[in-house]
């Protein structure tokens, strides 16, 4: 394809794709309230159980009306997923060789569901991680939390677990192109073990042990789960090339046999 013909395809798919998260929006404006809900019942069960006052906080005027656009968009994008990225997809598919759009293809095929995993434990690990930071408040002092503030947390907290739980995709995707090996990664295990509970320690909120032991637990056996793929993918890589090398060497022995005649 020309230039002008990848530009206009490009065009084309973008317009797709941002007709279909308008759409999703306009969903997502319905989905407003139980979500608001569901966001607040962590807030509620301090209230009720640990007999301490905390609400969710409106500071200006514009403030509702900014958080559901806020969220309105994130459930859009959220809801509209499925047709962007396939969208993206169809557009670099055509660039890539066969082997590649298989590899490409098996690689999504387990990053988004790993990708989701992670957002929905933390979600159920939220009402915790607040529980667990509001209980710092002095006695005698109320939580009055912004509500922009609260789902710009709750926005991050999904975020550092979903791509926490994409970290051991990418080190297997560094294997299949040669940079790591598996053994390398299997030595340095004490140092992985290491790595892994301190970001679990940096990502869980406030730190607290529950929610690191949430995160750190599902990681190791990612982790663990990739590096036996890698050492499966190195020793697939090592036959392969020793069977290169022994025809190299078989080719090489008849050229000679046939000099001499």
């Amino acid at each position: 394809m020309a230039l002008k013909e990848h530009l206009r395809e490009a065009r084309n798919r973008l317009f797709k794709a941002a007709l279909a998260v308008i759409v999703g929006t306009v969903a997502g404006f319905f989905l407003y309230d139980p979500v608001l809900q569901a966001l607040g019942t962590p807030i509620e069960t301090i209230n009720a159980q640990e007999g301490r006052q905390a609400a969710l906080n409106f500071d200006t005027a514009a403030s509702p009306f900014d958080l559901l656009i806020q969220i309105s968009v994130f459930l859009g994008v959220l809801i509209s997923s499925p047709v962007w990225l396939y969208q993206l997809w169809a557009f670099i598919t055509p660039g890539l060789k066969v082997k590649e759009r298989r590899t490409a293809l098996a690689f999504i095929a387990v990053a988004v569901p790993l990708f989701l995993a992670g957002i929905a434990l933390a979600w159920l690990i939220l009402p915790n991680a607040v529980v667990v930071l509001t209980g710092f408040t002095p006695e005698g002092f109320a939580n009055l939390i912004n509500v922009s503030v609260y789902f710009a947390f709750v926005l991050r907290l999904m975020l550092a677990f979903g791509i926490a739980f994409l970290l051991p995709v990418f080190l297997f995707g560094l294997n299949l192109v040669g940079l790591v090996k598996g053994r390398q990664i299997l030595k340095a295990w004490r140092i992985t073990v290491f790595l892994v509970c301190l970001f679990a320690a940096m990502a869980a909120p406030g730190g607290d042990a529950l929610s690191m032991f949430y995160l750190a637990v599902p990681l190791l056996l990612l982790f663990f789960v990739a590096i036996g793929l890698c050492l499966l993918n190195d020793r697939r890589r090592d036959r392969r090339n020793a069977a290169r090398e022994a025809e190299v060497e078989q080719g090489a022995d008849t050229a000679s046999r046939i000099d001499g005649l």
